[in-house]
């Protein structure tokens, strides 16, 4: 899923987030999005992802403007992950990958997809433990897993390794490289975490709701090899 950002410019009260900010992202990029703290970080994966809408420009998904009327299908195509894991404690790691399919109907069997992500994450043994059973990195795989239960085009991930030590930091960054190529996606994630940013293919820097720098980046070879060779 193709992603462009247009003289994207968006205002809060007494503060410019972005300001006419111009940014292209292709089909099946991972693109690691940096800055200090009130960058404008997060506000571009919020535009992105229809969670907010630009006051100026215009955020175009796959060549077409992303209008108020196309808000609902777009979201159902995205996957978001967090720095905090929002598990719903009462609900079984299962039930957690499952839920954001269960109000709706959908066209394939939630139990197996979800059994089939929970697998793809290492965690296929856990589906019937409890959120507080987990460790932090075990409950971030959770979070992953539902936020792919619909097979999205495009997954944004706001600081998803924020919350973890540097190891379990680099696996969770590991496997979501490893599930962008499986599923074939388009990944956009912020990150304070240099190591977390130089994994990716590319570093877009934000200073004040300006674009500072966007530079393609080689991956150090230790994480070509925690990967795998998965990329080229």
């Amino acid at each position: 899923m193709g992603v462009r950002l247009r003289g994207v410019t968006r205002r809060y009260p007494g503060l410019t987030a972005l300001d006419a900010v111009n940014l292209e992202i292709r089909d099946g990029e991972a693109v690691a999005i940096t800055g200090p703290s009130g960058s404008g970080k997060s506000t571009v994966l919020h535009l992105i992802g229809g969670m907010d809408r630009p006051d100026e420009g215009a955020v175009e998904i796959d060549g077409e403007e992303l209008t108020p009327r196309r808000l609902d299908d777009h979201r159902r195509r995205v996957g978001f992950v967090f720095q905090r894991f929002h598990l719903l404690p009462a609900l079984t790691v299962l039930d957690n990958v499952m839920a954001p399919v269960l109000p709706r109907r959908v066209d394939f069997d939630r139990r197996a997809r979800a059994m089939e992500l929970l697998e793809a994450v290492g965690l296929g043994e856990r589906g019937d433990a409890l959120p507080s059973e987990l460790s932090g990195g075990q409950q971030q795989r959770v979070a992953i897993s539902r936020a792919l239960i619909n097979r999205p085009g495009l997954l944004l991930a706001d600081e998803p390794t924020g919350n973890l030590d540097s190891a379990t930091g680099r696996e969770i960054i590991d496997l979501l490289l490893s599930l962008r190529e499986r599923y074939g996606m388009t990944m956009v994630l912020t990150t304070h975490d240099p190591e977390v940013a130089v994994a990716c293919d590319r570093i877009v820097r934000l200073h004040d709701g300006w674009i500072v720098t966007d530079e393609r980046v080689a991956p150090a070879p230790d994480v070509l090899d925690r990967l795998g060779g998965l990329r080229p």
